[in-house]
């Protein structure tokens, strides 16, 4: 999500749909909340078998956004974890 800083709110929304959240903040900027979840399979290989074992991981993207005129434009991106991408 870092690639929506200095873009124009709305392309984020276009594509991960409605945030979660929307938190005005103290500074007139606002924060938009959205929780992304990736899903797979892991192969795990054992001597004779492979085993697959899925996942889910589940980060809290937030990007923070400044009014510019009627726009509000992305400043920063803050995720839950150094593991969310």
């Amino acid at each position: 999500m870092k690639g929506y800083i200095g873009q124009s709110i709305t392309e984020p929304i276009l594509d991960y749909g409605p945030p979660i959240n929307i938190i005005d903040l103290d500074d007139g900027r606002r924060a938009y909340q959205w929780n992304i979840v990736e899903s797979g399979i892991i192969p795990i290989s054992g001597p004779n078998t492979t085993t697959y074992v899925p996942y889910a991981d589940s980060c809290i993207h937030t990007l923070t956004a400044r009014k510019v005129g009627t726009d509000y434009i992305v400043e920063e991106h803050r995720q839950t974890s150094v593991f969310c991408d």
